[in-house]
């Protein structure tokens, strides 16, 4: 039976990732915003991300949203903070994303570095699927960036958190722990992915008890172990690693999302939760995987309640 979402602090949500990718251009193009909206919001989520899929316009995207009763919960915003050269211009960019995202009703907004990632630094060739990681100089302004960014989303009454992201320079265990030690507890607060994690060699939830009181969002993502393990072992890129199938839905990857919940039902985790697990729809049907994931979630989230009540 699914969790009533009024009767826990869980907001559950899922991002439209599953449906039409926006990091490989052509996946899922055929879908359209009512289709994935009406599929969520039948499954019993209750907020989403932006995508590509969705109209900039927000009295449109308003009015297609509370439709299906569903809320956004916040835009992936990808910048180039450690380019000194660029700062300034990256701000203003980051600082218009801010307006639109207070205008539709977010509290957060989620921040990826993207200088040097193998992807999407678009001073380099889309080819390059090597990291270019940071020097000290623009670790430094990476932070400085970070914590400017930061005040821009304080001035609208919003929070930054920060996405760590497989193929971007704040990949590794070692990057999460720098950038947790260099940046101010109170201004940039991080994004929890619990996918991403495990692909940078982060065991979910020791980086979950590590840095709990700076979590203030979280994205559910499973991965298959043997299909990371070939990723590894054939040093594939990220893009070609979901492409093998590296990432699935929660329940139906390897990790263990029990002691996560038992952790979150704790301390009385109230932010967002959302779902986002990047696939080919072609091969993992969208909402056959996201009721999966929502079955799951609602098993995992009564069994955790079942035992503290006892």
């Amino acid at each position: 039976m699914p969790i009533n979402q009024t009767q826990t602090n869980f907001r559950i949500g899922i991002a439209p990732i599953s449906w039409v990718n926006d990091d490989i251009p052509g996946l899922g193009d055929h879908y359209t915003q009512d289709q994935v909206l009406s599929e969520m919001s039948s499954l019993g989520y209750i907020s989403t991300e932006m995508g590509r899929l969705f109209s900039q316009d927000p009295s449109s995207l308003k009015a297609k949203l509370e439709k299906y009763g569903i809320q956004l919960a916040s835009k992936f915003v990808g910048v180039l903070f450690s380019d000194e050269g660029r700062l300034e211009e990256e701000l203003q960019s980051f600082s218009q994303w801010v307006k639109y995202l207070k205008e539709m009703g977010c509290e957060h907004v989620i921040v990826c570095e993207m200088g040097g990632s193998m992807h999407w630094d678009p001073r380099r060739s889309s080819d390059d699927k090597i990291i270019q990681k940071l020097t000290d100089k623009e670790w430094q302004s990476l932070v400085d960036g970070l914590h400017r960014a930061a005040n821009i989303c304080r001035e609208y009454g919003m929070k930054l958190v920060y996405h760590f992201h497989a193929g971007t320079v704040v990949e590794t265990a070692e990057e999460i722990d720098r950038l947790m030690e260099l940046t101010d507890p109170n201004l940039v607060h991080l994004l929890y992915d619990t996918g991403h994690a495990l692909y940078g060699g982060y065991d979910p939830l020791e980086l979950l008890n590590n840095y709990y009181d700076r979590i203030q969002y979280i994205h559910l993502k499973d991965v298959r172990r043997e299909v990371l393990e070939e990723v590894r072992r054939e040093n594939l890129d990220f893009r070609s690693a979901v492409l093998r199938g590296m990432f699935t839905v929660p329940g139906d990857g390897c990790i263990d999302f029990a002691p996560i919940f038992e952790k979150l039902v704790e301390k009385n985790y109230d932010g967002w939760i959302i779902v986002e697990a990047e696939q080919d729809p072609a091969v993992a049907h969208p909402y056959k995987y996201a009721k999966m994931a929502k079955e799951y979630i609602d098993f995992i989230i009564q069994s955790v309640m079942d035992v503290k009540q006892r």
